[in-house]
């Protein structure tokens, strides 16, 4: 889902961005993810079941949205893949548009690299749970991030993104249209409140607000994922001195 990149003020009243000194050992960062990661999971929870009923309505059927929820683990890349074949594109084009706005993920693999310790395999199930949310929870400061918090926040997040899809997809034929719930501003919402945790700067204020108009200029033109992809080049103005 994400769809996202920032520290959210946490449950606890602290700043995901800010330098807060290590819990003792892995389960107590892990418990402190995963309570940090509550009000985040609950709009995640959301937003998958709005997701859910878009698939359905897709013509994706029930195993094949749950599948991609399950592996994928992508909000927005998810959605644009729906939306592509709901809209008669082709397999291609939505793996295309999955791809572009999944691509975000390389440079946040290569943040969170350092703190993924143990064998290939541990590291790698350990990276699918690095999604905007938890990475934002994640990091504690200078750059660095606590394995626990992010795998903490991670599963909780995961859990609510598979579950909030069943829904969705079950209980498509009564729930109907999601804006009728306020379902498609979540997304937004969610990321709205992952980026208000990094603009503690003007240099900071002024990436973010270009990156909004350049994603905002090209959507009525470029295909899905362009927008987002274009945007990125706004962080260039973190290069500055």
């Amino acid at each position: 889902m994400p769809a996202s990149d920032a520290a959210p003020a946490t449950a606890t009243g602290e700043t995901a961005g800010e330098t807060t000194a290590p819990a003792a050992g892995f389960r107590e960062e892990a418990l402190y993810g995963l309570r940090a990661a509550v009000p985040l999971a609950i709009a995640v929870f959301g937003f998958a079941v709005s997701f859910g009923i878009v698939a359905r309505a897709a013509g994706m059927g029930v195993l094949a949205p749950v599948v991609m929820s399950l592996t994928t683990f992508a909000g927005s890349a998810q959605f644009a893949a729906a939306s592509v074949l709901g809209t008669g594109g082709g397999v291609a084009a939505a793996i295309v548009a999955a791809v572009l706005l999944n691509s975000r993920y390389l440079p946040i693999g290569i943040s969170v690299a350092p703190a993924m310790t143990g064998g290939v395999l541990k590291r790698f199930l350990s990276a699918q749970l690095v999604v905007d949310e938890s990475w934002a929870v994640g990091h504690v400061g200078n750059g660095r991030y606590s394995r626990g918090r992010l795998l903490g926040a991670g599963v909780l997040v995961y859990a609510a993104w598979v579950g909030g899809t069943a829904v969705g997809l079950f209980g498509a034929h009564y729930l109907g249209d999601p804006e009728r719930f306020g379902l498609d501003v979540v997304s937004p919402v969610l990321f709205i409140a992952l980026l208000k945790g990094q603009i503690t700067s003007r240099k900071a204020l002024a990436a973010s607000i270009l990156g909004i108009a350049i994603a905002l200029a090209l959507v009525p033109f470029a295909s899905p994922g362009v927008p987002l992809i274009a945007a990125t080049a706004a962080c260039l103005l973190g290069l500055r001195k």
